[in-house]
């Protein structure tokens, strides 16, 4: 399969989901069929463009595949080298995640001084997690090897490089804001063979 054709699946995901998003605007539906569609996608890890795919030595790359033009929603490659972690932090949008290849460890935080862990998931291949305001919202993420890169497929309920959101203190529960942005400057082409209509 070519590498053009490889991101159809993609394509039919994105055309899925915005197709969701027109019909409804409640959180609860959205993250529940959104599950599903995202679970969908990745039970085939032949889609992702190597160039999506690539881990860089020092810290996680956050790339960027599509970002609806209305900003409703933007799709996210996250691809952690070995033992590479994100600092605590929130989201302040919906979000669904999605593990394509090895596997991540969330763990989840109440604010406080200090933050107070509430429990801990491994993500393996096929699994979908939740976050958003209403459901839990800040968490810690960590690559779940130490030998291998891992790669989770991401969907937010905005345009997820843009949003001004926080990192937390541990110890002290104090919030910085930051705005991610996005580790590539292309994005690959999902529209091959796909009927959007």
């Amino acid at each position: 399969m070519s590498e053009r054709s490889k991101t159809t699946r993609l394509g039919h995901f994105i055309r899925d989901l915005s197709n969701l998003l027109d019909r409804t605007a409640d959180e609860r539906v959205i993250l529940s069929e959104g599950k599903g569609l995202l679970e969908d996608l990745i039970m085939n890890d032949d889609w992702l463009p190597d160039e999506f795919a690539k881990p860089h030595p020092k810290f996680y790359s956050q790339y960027l595949l599509y970002c609806d033009p209305a900003d409703r929603f933007s799709i996210v490659s996250f691809v952690w080298g070995p033992g590479q972690l994100t600092p605590i932090h929130d989201h302040t949008v919906w979000g669904l995640i999605g593990m394509l290849r090895g596997a991540e460890v969330s763990t989840r935080f109440e604010l406080g001084a200090p933050m107070k862990s509430v429990g801990v998931d491994r993500l393996e291949p096929g699994a979908v997690d939740m976050v958003s305001p209403s459901v839990g919202d800040i968490h810690q993420v960590a690559n779940a090897f130490e030998d291998k890169a891992s790669i989770s497929i991401h969907v937010y309920g905005s345009n997820i490089g843009t949003v001004e959101r926080h990192v937390f203190d541990k110890a002290s529960g104090e919030q910085k804001s930051f705005v991610s942005g996005y580790s590539n400057s292309t994005l690959p082409n999902p529209w091959s063979g796909v009927n959007i209509g």
